[in-house]
């Protein structure tokens, strides 16, 4: 990605949280994390996300969804012996249209990016709504999208490690890459 892309992702992070009556500290507006997973789409593929705190006992974050954004696919399994990443994931604002391991749901609401159509494998359906929330076992595959208006997820869970992350797509980095701007 472009510098010039995750600066203009990460202010409108801060206005939507602005909007949303999120006040952030001066370290957590210059940290928000942009990430493109490596496939440079942001805008159908990626998240961004605030993380307040990530100890070795838990963790707390704010994702921030554009409208029809998508998280890959992805599980979190376990690593240096501890069970993987339990997350709940609480919707504040927007809708949001979640996807797990279970049976499939006939017609989801979602639209699956068509460049990674093959790496979105699980279709089992959960709509959360403001104030709904749903908890996601570890090393359980999901991925999730932000319905037309965009959506603001309150994430809660054991550690992050979100380094180790697995995710379908072969092709996806968890880090970003922030290509330099020529002065």
């Amino acid at each position: 990605m472009k510098q010039s892309e995750v600066i203009a992702a990460q202010e409108r992070v801060r206005q939507i949280l602005a909007a949303a009556g999120f006040a952030l500290t001066n370290a957590e507006a210059t940290n928000i994390e942009v990430a493109d997973f490596g496939l440079n789409r942001l805008a159908s593929e990626g998240l961004e996300l605030v993380t307040y705190v990530n100890t070795d006992r838990y963790c707390a974050k704010e994702l921030v969804l554009f409208p029809g954004q998508t998280c890959p696919e992805h599980r979190h399994p376990s690593i240096h012996g501890q069970s993987g990443k339990q997350e709940t994931f609480r919707c504040r604002r927007g809708l949001v249209w979640l996807y797990v391991d279970g049976p499939a749901t006939p017609h989801i609401q979602a639209r699956i990016p068509s460049e990674s159509r093959p790496y979105y494998t699980v279709s089992h359906e959960i709509v959360l709504r403001p104030g709904e929330q749903y908890t996601i076992p570890p090393n359980t595959l999901h991925w999730f999208q932000a319905g037309p208006e965009g959506a603001v997820v309150s994430e809660f869970s054991s550690p992050s490690h979100d380094e180790s992350d697995v995710f379908t797509n072969p092709n996806i980095h968890r880090e970003t890459v922030v290509e330099e701007q020529a002065s």
